[in-house]
């Protein structure tokens, strides 16, 4: 019942509290905010909350202009934002949200997962497009380094997995060399994602051993892959990044000897509110992708189909 009353004087500190350093002092206010507010707040009501919010003011204000903001070492993390709907965010992740003082996030990381982070956080889109405009690693990796070098929480935030088609090690070896703290947080790759939403197993024993996880292309442009490998029957894969891909992919899968019936699945903007599932086959995978004008990031399941669609080819 006191939300309201205390977010209403939290407004009234808004703008003074802007005159704190940003990153740590700012953050740690807030903190201790929130904590000494709801306090007060039960103890004395609206008046003694204000006059100890006055008081952890007036506190921080004298101690940060002792202590200089550059002081304390900055820290990046570098964290798996999952597919796209916040309730799939780790624990760890979403604290770090609230921590961060910088998040440096890639264009797959949906809106409603920065919609939790804290509001003085500093946001910093790098976007990749494939085929596209794209910011160079170099940057991104400077980026990090200079925030860090501030004292600032520095949030590298990344769609799916980190360790996943996302750079990982070249931002984590950028950092070490410049000295950097860094960890890595998982997040759920959209594989997982996606074979949930399928109701389906990646892996089922008389099926498939074995899960490859492709991408449809690289830096030198469309992907080569075991096509071999991925005709065998009963095999599976995740394949990333495969929309301009499609035509490609399922030329070089017919022309080492797949069934043309094999089905993919392809599923636009795994786990959000627009999520779109198409199940198709190799035969007719580029042509439905033009026809559905997908604008989302989108993974193809070859191999899987819905478990309803599976249940129905069985009997």
């Amino acid at each position: 019942q006191s939300t309201g009353p205390i977010a209403r004087i939290a407004r009234n500190f808004r703008a003074r509290a802007a005159n704190l350093p940003h990153g740590g002092p700012r953050r740690a206010f807030w903190s201790r905010f929130f904590q000494v507010g709801w306090a007060a707040f039960a103890r004395d009501g609206a008046a003694g909350a204000n006059a100890a919010l006055e008081h952890l003011f007036d506190d921080a204000a004298a101690r940060d202009a002792a202590v200089p903001a550059s002081a304390a070492p900055g820290h990046v993390a570098i964290v798996g934002a999952g597919p796209g709907d916040p309730d799939l965010l780790t624990r760890r992740a979403l604290n770090l949200l609230h921590e961060a003082d910088v998040i440096i996030h890639d264009r797959l990381v949906s809106d409603a997962v920065l919609e939790l982070a804290r509001r003085e956080a500093e946001f910093i889109a790098v976007g990749k497009t494939g085929f596209g405009p794209s910011w160079h690693q170099d940057d991104i990796n400077a980026q990090m380094i200079a925030a860090a070098r501030k004292g600032q929480k520095v949030l590298r935030l990344k769609g799916g997995d980190p360790a996943i088609f996302a750079r990982l090690d070249e931002e984590v070896a950028a950092l070490s060399d410049a000295g950097i703290a860094v960890e890595v947080v998982p997040g759920i790759t959209t594989a997982s994602a996606a074979a949930a939403t399928l109701g389906q197993s990646l892996t089922r024993r008389g099926r498939n051993s074995a899960l490859r996880i492709l991408t449809g292309h690289d830096i030198a442009g469309f992907a080569e892959a075991d096509w071999a490998g991925l005709c065998q029957p009963g095999s599976v894969a995740a394949i990333y990044m495969a929309k301009r891909a499609a035509r490609f992919i399922a030329g070089r899968l017919l022309m080492h000897g797949a069934q043309a019936a094999t089905p993919v699945t392809i599923i636009e903007n795994v786990s959000r509110t627009n999520q779109r599932v198409v199940a198709t086959t190799i035969a007719r995978l580029a042509d439905d992708l033009d026809r559905m004008n997908m604008t989302g990031p989108a993974i193809l399941m070859l191999g899987l189909s819905t478990r309803e669609a599976a249940e129905r080819a069985a009997v």
